[in-house]
């Protein structure tokens, strides 16, 4: 990383896609170090939905370097995401009107279905697009889009995968890595969130905590947003030639498809 040389600091990088994230030390600071994220993170950081913000410069080459408080603690355990605090957390995220606005005023990007769509056929693979299973989930999810209940866009995460969920020695949650965040249905974050980590027979409970109750229609959205993401990370995981993950995906879509099924009848 391209770094004052003569500010101090000794860095150390941490995990993550990206590879400019860093744990920064100077004397007795430590802070986390990370360059060209999302100006949405001082209003993450207001709500307490990421740990502080403690500065924001520019360096030398041009880039934006944020400096957030160091806190000890660990990701979140599978079992853990099905927790009362996880989809509380998650609906004071959904609802919030001020993180709305400002991912809006900071140009996030407004995600519809039709959307998505259109961004999984573009320039699909002939293998993908011809293979039974999502073809037919693909002309499944088109049959559907049209009579989707529109709900107003909300702020998502769109990575919400435990390895973002932080819990701090202090016990307090945060939920970060907000780079791929999104104005979009919260169906969105939901879908991944439950087919991931919550068993069917206990989504009442959870969404009871998270705020809302679970109807059909709900879970409809649910369900189509849980294929429509598989699809696209499908065709991510065949790009990047990651096939055995890209097998594991269309077995889960095998799980998701006759839920869609179910709900259509």
């Amino acid at each position: 990383m391209n770094f004052e040389i003569d500010s101090g600091w000794k860095l150390h990088p941490v995990g993550g896609d990206t590879g400019q994230a860093y744990m920064g030390i100077r004397a007795e600071e430590k802070l986390f170090l990370k360059r060209n994220s999302s100006p949405f993170l001082a209003a993450l950081s207001v709500e307490g939905i990421t740990p502080r913000l403690v500065w924001t410069k520019r360096i030398g080459n041009g880039d934006v370097l944020t400096a957030q408080e160091w806190l000890n603690g660990r990701t979140l355990e599978g079992d853990e995401m099905s927790s009362p605090e996880v989809a509380q957390l998650l609906s004071r995220i959904h609802t919030s009107e001020p993180l709305r606005s400002m991912l809006s005023r900071v140009g996030g990007e407004v995600i519809t279905p039709q959307i998505l769509l259109e961004n999984y056929e573009n320039e699909l693979p002939n293998d993908l697009k011809n293979h039974p299973l999502l073809k037919n989930i693909l002309i499944s999810l088109k049959s559907e889009v049209d009579t989707m209940r529109l709900v107003t866009p909300r702020v998502c995460h769109g990575d919400i995968y435990q390895k973002n969920w932080l819990l701090s020695d202090q016990n307090r949650l945060y939920l970060v890595d907000w780079d791929s965040a999104m104005l979009a249905d919260p169906a969105m974050d939901l879908s991944m969130l439950l087919f991931q980590y919550v068993q069917s027979d206990g989504w009442n409970d959870w969404l009871e905590h998270y705020g809302v109750v679970a109807t059909k229609e709900l879970i409809k959205r649910i369900s189509w947003y849980a294929s429509m993401n598989y699809l696209i990370q499908t065709k991510r995981h065949h790009q990047e030639s990651r096939f055995y993950e890209m097998n594991k995906d269309i077995l889960k879509l095998q799980t998701i498809h006759p839920v869609i099924q179910d709900e259509r009848d």
